[in-house]
């Protein structure tokens, strides 16, 4: 009954108006109507827009295209336009969005049980474990929610280990990280963050953490001392630019680390889990981090579920109490998990990841553009560098959007591609022929 006038400006205005709740029963009455499953139907890309400006904190500077759902690779706007998605959140779907085997997972679990606390022990958790041992070769495992929460826990770890398993001094323990890292955003990651943005008007912050230039070996071995207990590292920076280190560097560095009893943590909430076109991009230089942290790609994007890979010297340093969350290792997020993860084997993504990798940076790579300053990345995981003449790479993915393609842009010059694994070939042709042309415009 009301559906057929929902669009008129009359309701549109009552819709959107800030006093809505104060207004007459009857106006209530219609827009319980309209927003059961069908109010969207009648709002514009604007309308979402002003809404999420006028009540949500703007801590976010989004593309102005509103997804309303999604499939695989492609993503349809509220206004049933469709586009490639070349972010895949970040990398969480590096599955696919909406996968039918993680969903079904998700909704099966969801009839069960889908929280316990770890009070109690649920029947999905203890599978999680095992399967990631089986898949990575770790010992073990802990469980958390989002990748800065499995940031912090090993963190955590690691300053227990230092003062408990190599006796530093109490409250003196050091851990040397990287320039134009990204580990998340709580107090304790942006202390060591080296983006001005991140840090301002967040102080104090916490001590304990030394900086030194990602790819320089030698400056990291000269900020070692007898309370260094770890070095905190991604394999790939993402939001750093989608930065590969030079080769050898997480070799050496890991050695070093040895030689000074030193752990090696490496970060690969966004280039692991296949998107480097193998599990895990530290397996490019042959090592094995004293652990692994894990996150987006863990649950497909179906739901937040991020782990800390290592064995019983480390993480066995916590006892009942040190630790916990929650949410963390609830049974729907640990199903989720599992299925996420036979995904990524059962259907070769990994193997994907590479194949597909190479042929889009070689691609990327023959664009005869003066924009350009340079094309890297490995696997599914790939940037492309503009000149600073360029004006910045915002321009760019907004551009790219006008053509169906979805991209974000990263430390200001940096167009970061990074589809779900499940993409095929002959999208990636579809996309580079929108992307010659975007990167060639004046």
């Amino acid at each position: 009954m009301g559906c057929a006038n929902a669009n008129t400006p009359f309701l549109r205005l009552i819709l959107l108006s800030p006093n809505f709740y104060l207004l007459t029963p009857f106006v209530i009455f219609a827009h319980e109507i309209l927003s059961s499953n069908q109010l969207g139907i009648y709002m514009t890309t604007k309308d979402y827009i002003e809404l999420e400006e006028k009540y949500g904190a703007h801590n976010y500077h989004p593309l102005d295209v509103v997804i309303d759902r999604a499939e695989g690779v492609w993503v349809y706007d509220v206004d049933g336009k469709k586009y490639l998605d070349c972010l895949a959140a970040y990398s969480a779907v590096n599955q696919g969005h909406c996968h039918p085997r993680i969903v079904h997972a998700l909704k099966n679990q969801s009839e069960k049980v889908t929280l316990t606390s770890r009070a109690f022990r649920n029947s999905q958790l203890p599978l999680l474990y095992k399967e990631l041992s089986d898949l990575t070769g770790y010992e073990m495992s802990l469980p958390m929610n989002s990748g800065a929460e499995a940031v912090e826990t090993a963190l955590k770890a690691a300053r227990k280990w230092g003062y408990k398993v190599k006796g530093v001094p109490e409250h003196k323990a050091e851990i040397i990280t990287c320039t134009n890292n990204f580990a998340g955003r709580t107090i304790s990651i942006i202390s060591f963050s080296t983006e001005a943005q991140y840090r301002d008007g967040f102080g104090p912050f916490t001590p304990g953490f030394k900086i030194v230039e990602y790819g320089n070996v030698k400056a990291m071995e000269e900020a070692i001392t007898p309370n260094t207990i770890a070095f905190l590292v991604e394999p790939i920076q993402g939001e750093g630019g989608v930065v590969v280190p030079p080769d050898g560097y997480l070799k050496s560095t890991f050695e070093i680390c040895k030689k000074n009893n030193i752990l090696f943590l490496a970060d690969e909430i966004q280039c692991g889990l296949g998107r480097s076109g193998k599990l895990f991009a530290f397996m490019y230089e042959g090592i094995k981090p004293d652990a692994v942290i894990i996150g987006k790609a863990l649950s497909g994007g179906c739901y937040p579920v991020s782990a800390v890979l290592s064995n019983k010297e480390l993480l066995g340093v916590f006892k009942p109490g040190d630790h916990g969350s929650t949410f963390g290792g609830n049974p729907l997020g640990a199903a989720v998990a599992r299925e996420s993860l036979k995904v990524l084997v059962e259907e070769k993504l990994i193997e994907k990841s590479f194949e597909l990798g190479n042929y889009f940076i070689n691609e990327l790579q023959k664009i005869n553009s003066s924009h350009i300053k340079e094309v890297r990345g490995r696997g599914l995981f790939i940037g492309v560098e503009l000149k600073p003449e360029a004006k910045g790479a915002r321009r760019f993915c907004e551009a790219l959007m006008t053509k169906g393609i979805l991209c974000k842009e990263t430390h200001e010059n940096v167009i970061r591609f990074a589809p779900p694994l499940v993409i095929k070939k002959e999208e990636i042709d579809w996309a580079l022929t929108h992307i010659r042309q975007v990167l060639t415009m004046d």
